[in-house]
Formats: C-alpha cells, structure tokens, sequence
C-alpha cells in the first residue's frame, strides 16, 4: 500500500489521543505520540505519508508483520461464524489453537491456559506453582520483565517495578548470568555460568528451600537487553528445582513463536519448564491473546481439586483463530526457518560489521530475530552510553540517536543504553538490509558521544 498524505486526519487522531487516552508507563504531558495512519508486512505510515521499516514489531510481537491476509481473513471468518463464546465451553477455535500450541512446546506440556495476554499468563502461572507446591515464595532474576499487573510487575526486575514494590509479594531477586556486566567476576562463559548457578543455590539455601514454589526467568531475557544464557545455565537451574521441589517457570511472552529462530527459546537449550507462558507472538498480536502452558504433574494438581483462577475472554473464539491462522502460517511459509536462517546470516553479521566500525558499539548479541546492541562511551570501560534508567537530559545520547534513525526511516527499538534488533520474522533480505544502513548511520551519531 502506498501512504497517501492526509495532515488534517492526522491532527484529528492525534488531537483526540491527547485528550482522552492515558498511556502506558509515560508522564501524560511528556509524551508526543505518533499519528499512524497504517501499517502492511514490516513497515508502517504516519498522515504526513513517511514510512517507516519497524525493527520493533509492535512492542515485539508482530512476528509475521502486519496485516497478513490470511490471518485477517481467519478472523474476519470467524467472526462471521461466532464473534465470542463462554470459556466454559469447547469451541472449535480455543481447541485448535491450544493442540497447535501444544503440539509445539516442549516436553508435556500439552495442557493451555489461555489467558489476555502475557502479564495475566505470569500470573497464573506463580498462582498455579504456589497451589501445586504449597509454598510462597518466588525467585525471579534482576534484568528481567513480565508484566505490568501486581504479581507480574514485583517479579520484574527492572525499574518498572519500583513504584509497586510493597515488599509483600513474596518475591526474591538474583542474579542471572550476563558476562558483557557480570555480578560475579567471570572471565569466561563457563565462569559466569557456574557462579551464577552457585549464587542461585546459595540463594534458595539462605531463603529456605521450603519456602519457595518456582523461579522465574525469561529463557532469553527481552526488554531487558536480549541475554542469551551461557551454555548449561538453564539446565543447571533445572536441576536445581528439581533437586530442591521448586517449580521452573520458563517466560517465553516475548522469546517465543520463532523469535529466536526455533518454535520456543526453550529448544535452543533443550530444557523442559513444568510451566511456560507465552502471549505476543502466538497470533501476532492481532487480538489480544496469552497461556500458560502445563506440564502433566502439573496439570494432574488440579485433576480432581479446582483451579481457582479464570478470565471471561479466557480462549477467546477471535483471539484463537488468529492464533490458529498465524501458526499455519508460519509453518506454511517456514518463518521459523527464515528467522534463523536471516538472523545467521544478514542480521548477526551486520550487526558485528556495524560493530567493527562504530566505537559506541559495546557488544552485539542474539539469534533469531532477537538482537540487542549495547551502547557504549568507553569500549574498555564498557560504561554505558547513558546512565542506568536515565531520563531527560541524561538520556540525550539515546534520544539522539532514535532521532536519526527515526529521520534515516527507521523505527528502532531503544530501552536504556541498548538498540534491539526485532523486526518481524517474514522480514526480506533487502528489507533487513536497508534497516541495517539506516541503523548504520544512526550509529554515526552515537558516535559522537564517545570518549
């Protein structure tokens, strides 16, 4: 589709966002929103007719692009054929959308919670490890996010959390391993694996092993800079659930659904969770939908004895057609494929050749369609180009640099000193080659903060 400039429309949308709608996680008088006016596959318009490729994909989640006709068709069929139902009953679309899913996530775990979304799927999830164990407590790792509702929010690990933490949600933090800024002094992989694995042990010892039903992490943490875990870390922390009767919660909100170049993260480590929850990426975000994904021990908890906890949209008939249509598409068109075969390809070596030549690049990580860029002043130092959860005028050089990627027709996905790098999936080989100049010259401007 081709943008056509209509300003007077988009002062009218923009004009009304101002007055009505209140935004997520911004001071309401701060804030500038953008007027789009449309989006189709990875790019999307304002009314002034710019166009911009999205290496953001939504808020990460538009992993087949925007506007598939197949999946817009799905829904549209759907919603001919019955717009909603009850959750109580068995509805073509809820159950083909939860055998699709469990035909792909790990081990057994074939029986789908669906809830709204990503941080009501956390929810459930610590609700049902809490029931299953009979004990409080939740470990989750700093660098971390799962949500914005009250028990997703205070297992987060990063700023967010703050503003809600009331020390009474039962959660502990720690440290996961992250080499670029290790806790623990490691030099190596196999260092930064093995005291990070130490630290969680010694942690539950300390809080008593008793005490804790689940830990938590994200099996590559998102927002929080796309770390993927040294090799062994996830099954060290397996085992230490099992050896200590904690349930394993894998967060796959945002890794999953061909993210990182496999169907979940989990496959890329060979670890099998007892709880998984997911949301984005398993309909593209065209309807709101989310799960948790159960094992068999878990699930056999609640056989006979009630699970206290539902959603009135739980498996709702639009939200699971798109997820239905959105993963026949994916298979049909090997997007899974193409994430890792593109992401090994063209973006990991763009990046590292951006690297070579930008000294405010720090570190380049990820798979898949999953990378972050960490932003320096000092390569050696590896101090930050901003300062942690900077704002204002500390935060100038990030905003600098989104500027010029905004202006070079780039939408980038900045959080704190990073760039993450998460187009759609089905995103074209030239496609990630024009967003990889433009972030190229953006780069150039981060530049110029360097020391």
């Amino acid at each position: 589709m081709t943008p056509q400039p209509n300003p007077e429309a988009g002062a009218a949308v923009k004009a009304a966002d101002r007055a009505h709608v209140f935004h997520s996680w911004s001071a309401q008088e701060l804030i500038d929103p953008l007027a789009v006016a449309g989006a189709e596959g990875s790019y999307f318009w304002d009314y002034e007719g710019r166009r911009y490729l999205d290496f953001t994909s939504g808020l990460v989640y538009t992993n087949i692009g925007y506007q598939h006709p197949k999946v817009v068709a799905a829904i549209q069929e759907q919603a001919a054929r019955m717009t909603t139902f009850a959750p109580a009953f068995a509805v073509e679309a809820r159950s083909e959308a939860a055998r699709l899913i469990a035909g792909r996530t790990p081990g057994d775990l074939d029986k789908i919670f669906f809830t709204n979304g990503g941080a009501d799927a956390v929810e459930h999830a610590l609700r049902m490890a809490r029931l299953h164990t009979g004990r409080p407590k939740v470990l989750s790792a700093y660098r971390s996010y799962h949500g914005g509702t009250q028990q997703a929010v205070n297992v987060t690990g990063d700023p967010r959390r703050w503003a809600s933490d009331s020390a009474t949600a039962g959660v502990v933090h720690f440290w996961a391993p992250f080499l670029y800024r290790s806790r623990f002094y490691a030099e190596t992989e196999e260092q930064e694996c093995a005291r990070a694995l130490e630290h969680l042990e010694t942690t539950i010892a300390f809080e008593g092993p008793s005490t804790i039903a689940a830990v938590i992490l994200e099996t590559v943490p998102g927002t929080a800079g796309i770390m993927p875990p040294p090799p062994g870390y996830l099954a060290g922390v397996r085992e230490l659930c099992d050896k200590y009767g904690i349930v394993l919660v894998l967060d796959e909100v945002m890794a999953g659904f061909g993210r990182t170049g496999t169907w979940f993260a989990a496959d890329l480590y060979d670890v099998v969770p007892d709880l998984m929850t997911f949301a984005k990426g398993v309909n593209s975000g065209y309807v709101p939908l989310g799960g948790v994904a159960i094992s068999a021990e878990i699930a056999a908890t609640f056989a006979t004895r009630p699970y206290p906890g539902g959603l009135t949209y739980s498996g709702h008939p639009l939200a699971c057609a798109a997820a239905v249509a959105t993963i026949n598409v994916m298979e049909e068109e090997g997007l899974v494929e193409n994430a890792a075969v593109l992401g090994a390809s063209v973006v990991g070596p763009g990046l590292r050749e951006l690297a070579e030549r930008h000294p405010s690049v720090g570190e380049v990580r990820g798979s898949g369609m999953f990378w972050a860029v960490e932003l320096v002043r000092d390569r050696e130092t590896r101090e930050p180009l901003v300062p942690y959860n900077a704002s204002g005028e500390a935060n100038a050089p990030m905003a600098a640099f989104a500027a010029a990627a905004k202006k070079a027709g780039l939408w980038p996905f900045v959080n704190m000193n990073r760039t993450h790098v998460v187009p759609p999936l089905n995103t074209s080989e030239a496609e990630l080659k024009e967003g990889l100049a433009a972030l190229d010259a953006a780069l150039s401007v981060a530049d110029e903060y360097v020391r």
